[in-house]
């Protein structure tokens, strides 16, 4: 059994998927061993304890510098001794040396089919440039921004009338779907990256 860490900011949902996949059986190969956070009000705290998954917080306010909490991030990290990290709602950038202290094992779910729409209000960039489709996807992560191997990807329709909020709960939705699958198929061992394409074995 694989066992993987989440890393999460928010209300948690992404992190609640991949939990009811491994309790439903559809993540069969691996077990949730830690949630880490940076925040102190984050819901997604609740649905650890509820689990019973141990839990790191790391308030960010609490750090001098960036230097100071991401030396503890990493130090966080090893102590879940996880197979994967995946950023669920994770709302800060990982400093390079964390990046490539754990290459090939972080995950990230991004609300726009990359490599349009990177960075924060993905949905809100997408409705402003009147795509027809939009979507999520769930990419290994490397040192830019949203650049990372692509996994796996859904699409939506952007509807007439569509607004921020309506847009973001219907991706929202496939990111419930494709997220725990590409969790899967990491730890299957189905997943081979070659230079910045991903082929599911």
């Amino acid at each position: 059994m694989k066992r993987v860490a989440v890393l999460a900011s928010g209300r948690g949902s992404n992190f609640q998927a991949i939990l009811d996949a491994m309790q439903s059986g559809e993540i069969n190969s691996a077990r949730c061993c830690g949630l880490i956070t940076d925040n102190p009000d984050a819901y997604a705290i609740v649905r650890a304890h509820k689990a019973g998954i141990p839990v790191k917080l790391l308030d960010y306010r609490l750090f001098s510098s960036r230097e100071e909490y991401e030396s503890q991030l990493v130090r966080a990290m090893h102590e879940t001794d996880a197979d994967l990290f995946v950023l669920a709602g994770y709302m800060r950038i990982l400093g390079k040396k964390i990046v490539s202290g754990f290459a090939g094992k972080i995950m990230n779910i991004h609300p726009a089919l990359l490599p349009s729409f990177p960075g924060l209000h993905a949905q809100r960039q997408a409705l402003e440039c009147g795509v027809k489709v939009a979507g999520c996807t769930v990419h290994l992560v490397d040192e830019g921004m949203d650049t990372g191997p692509i996994i796996l990807q859904e699409c939506v329709p952007v509807l007439e009338g569509d607004t921020e909020e309506s847009l973001s709960d219907r991706i929202l939705l496939r990111e419930h779907w494709c997220l725990p699958r590409a969790v899967q198929l990491f730890c299957e061992g189905r997943i081979r990256v070659e230079e910045k394409r991903v082929y599911i074995l």
